[in-house]
């Protein structure tokens, strides 16, 4: 097989015998071919020819023949099962000169996927912290809400943990819309304790008063995404086995958010607060009862 080239076109070119020459096992072994010195041989007399069952195409790409072999991965994550078998076969697997294993489908969606997450990831918590220090004013309190974003992915983790689920890209992005939820959670408690020390309270009562008086509209935010998530994160319907993990993380990343924003975060801003924090200003119309 090889190519002709017209101008800037390229044509494959396949020369084959004439049907008579190749149509039987006779045929082929009549088939003459030129000696150096001259003389006419058959086939026959230089080879043994045989029929056996083998492919029933042969496929080609990049002008190279290659074959597929398929498996599916179950009881396990993808990735970690096809680099154990990359590790095994490399190590009993001896191939000819020519010959090289490509590991492709699924598995190479999932690289590429991580790849641009660790590139993502960073990128949004960078983001986050640049916003919040432009709303706060303040790296302290933009530090104070990230430590809370950090945290949440625990209760993602637990819940991967006790469901069986493994970590897979569905799964990451799950991770990443969490970030947005704790971001929420955070400024709200945050915004009111400083609301309360503008207006003259300490730093013990305006953390105390806050994590008690935000206590239902954060836990009013967690629950409408909790139970709309919930029925996709419980589904083992055809089809959900991308859906579920994203679900599955948010839905318990949102649980250990809401204990962390009313215990956690108010506990971390009595530790970290000081008497001459910058605070904003005081808002009109503000209320400190609901």
């Amino acid at each position: 097989m090889t190519q002709v080239l017209l101008g800037e076109q390229r044509y494959d070119l396949v020369m084959r015998y004439l049907p008579q020459y190749r149509a039987t096992k006779e045929a082929i072994e009549n088939i003459r071919l030129l000696a150096p010195s001259g003389e006419r041989v058959s086939l026959a007399q230089l080879c043994k020819i045989e029929e056996r069952d083998g492919a029933s195409e042969v496929y080609r790409e990049e002008n190279q023949r290659y074959i597929a072999i398929k498996y599916s991965v179950r009881g396990r994550d993808l990735g970690s099962a096809v680099e154990e078998s990359i590790k095994k076969v490399s190590a009993q697997v001896q191939m000819p000169r020519g010959y090289h294993i490509d590991w492709e489908g699924e598995y190479e969606s999932e690289k590429r996927a991580e790849e641009r997450l660790f590139i993502v990831v960073p990128l949004t918590i960078l983001l986050i912290f640049l916003i919040l220090y432009a709303m706060f004013r303040s790296f302290k309190w933009a530090l104070l809400i990230l430590a809370n974003v950090t945290l949440a992915p625990v209760g993602g983790l637990l819940a991967l943990l006790v469901t069986g689920t493994h970590f897979s890209v569905s799964s990451g992005v799950g991770f990443l819309a969490l970030f947005g939820v704790s971001v929420q959670t955070g400024v709200i408690m945050l915004e009111y304790i400083n609301q309360l020390r503008v207006r003259g309270h300490s730093i013990e009562e305006s953390a105390t008063e806050g994590a008690v008086l935000r206590l239902r509209p954060i836990m009013m935010t967690m629950l409408v995404a909790t139970f709309g998530l919930l029925p996709a994160a419980l589904s083992h319907a055809i089809g959900s086995d991308s859906q579920r993990p994203f679900a599955i993380v948010i839905v318990g990343g949102l649980i250990s958010d809401l204990l962390m924003s009313i215990f956690l975060l108010p506990t971390l801003y009595v530790w970290v607060s000081r008497d001459g924090d910058t605070l904003p200003e005081a808002e009109q119309g503000f209320e400190e009862a609901v």
